[in-house]
């Protein structure tokens, strides 16, 4: 099991450990709940140091990866990302990612070139590196895999700007969501400061050196003290993104589920003129309607529905299964998505969700399931 360069940190704060993605990764420090609406209101921080992280770079850098991505790569201007899937040839998802374009980093040395940075889930590390060597082979790409010396932490909730414009130069407030900037932050060098994360309370991610997250971490704190900041652990960055009903792969997506059938077609883009794993299976799909639909819904009783729970009718008939189910803090009422026949999907559908022996009684519901916006100062 490997450990993040922030780990003797979390021990040190008496956070709950366990492993995850090979990793010895933070749980919850205090509660679950209590790291939850620090997010929610205020701030909140992970130590997310366990993704993935590859540079891709070279003159078919784009038209490589409008080959192997969902999305429309070539839309992304210097500074901007991209959250996109890499389709296997199944018609199902290798994994979903974020796509950096660089093009002002150290790695890029050749005019005309074009470099990337991709991010990917932790588990899908090795098969997400090995799938895409594969597809570079009739390319002109350089690949290389940074994730062991690059650390990552996630600054969340409303406070963040406020909190963090002291330890950078940078126009913290004007970084657009899903935009970045490079530079100097917490006294360390060729930062990257990233608008995004997967808890919808807005805020930074901080990719930097190994060596250097133990600094920014602790300069961090000192600067979020007065606004509450509070240290977080997975289990809240679950309900979290859960919440605002964001895909976890293995749970909501997976090799065997389309983008389409997840409610991910806004980041497929059949129009575009590249060809990509499974295009011509999806644009049938598409025209056909997909049979099953990922939704979201909440339940009244106070048991949560979990992973690998089927989903009935209300006669009876087996129509789907549960893929993430939590007990939100935020709404105090239990929430879950799952994937059920395409009839079903419709919000205000009542369902069933087996739960051994006990059918508990839920109704479908749009996505997300709340307005983080609206929390703040209530």
């Amino acid at each position: 099991m490997k450990n993040t360069p922030l780990t003797e940190k979390h021990t040190a704060l008496g956070a709950k450990m366990a492993e995850f993605a090979g990793y010895n990764m933070p749980i919850s420090y205090t509660t679950i709940t209590d790291e939850h609406h620090a997010v929610r209101k205020a701030l909140g921080v992970f130590d997310v140091s366990h993704m993935g992280e590859f540079i891709v770079r070279g003159k078919d850098a784009t038209a490589f990866l409008q080959s192997a991505t969902s999305n429309d790569v070539s839309k992304l201007l210097p500074g901007d990302i991209q959250y996109s899937c890499m389709p296997n040839k199944k018609g199902g998802i290798v994994d979903d990612l974020l796509v950096y374009r660089l093009d002002d980093a150290p790695e890029m040395t050749t005019e005309g070139e074009h470099s990337y940075m991709l991010v990917v889930n932790a588990s899908n590390e090795t098969k997400d590196w090995r799938w895409l060597k594969r597809l570079s082979r009739s390319f002109d790409v350089k690949m290389q895999n940074i994730s062991a010396k690059t650390g990552l932490i996630a600054i969340q909730g409303p406070k963040a700007v406020e909190a963090l414009k002291k330890l950078t130069d940078l126009d913290l407030g004007a970084i657009k969501y899903y935009s970045f900037k490079r530079g100097r932050f917490a006294g360390c060098n060729n930062v990257i400061v990233s608008a995004t994360g997967y808890t919808g309370s807005g805020g930074f991610e901080i990719y930097a050196k190994n060596k250097d997250l133990v600094k920014i971490w602790d300069k961090v704190f000192k600067v979020g003290e007065k606004f509450g900041i509070k240290p977080c652990g997975l289990g809240a960055r679950d309900t979290l993104r859960l919440e605002m009903g964001y895909c976890l792969y293995g749970n909501d997506i997976d090799d065997k589920t389309s983008p389409l059938e997840a409610g991910l077609g806004w980041i497929t883009k059949l129009n575009k003129t590249a060809d990509f794993p499974s295009k011509e299976r999806f644009l049938k799909q598409k025209a056909a309607g997909v049979k099953r639909r990922l939704v979201g819904f909440t339940l009244d009783e106070r048991r949560v529905p979990r992973h690998g729970y089927e989903i009935e009718s209300r006669r009876g008939a087996k129509i789907g299964i549960v893929t993430s189910g939590t007990h939100s803090p935020t709404l105090d009422k239990p929430i879950g998505t799952g994937y059920v026949s395409a009839k079903h999907a419709e919000p205000g559908t009542k369902i069933m969700v087996v739960a051994g022996g006990k059918k508990l009684e839920a109704v479908v519901c749009k996505l997300p399931f709340l307005d983080p916006t609206a929390l703040v100062n209530t």
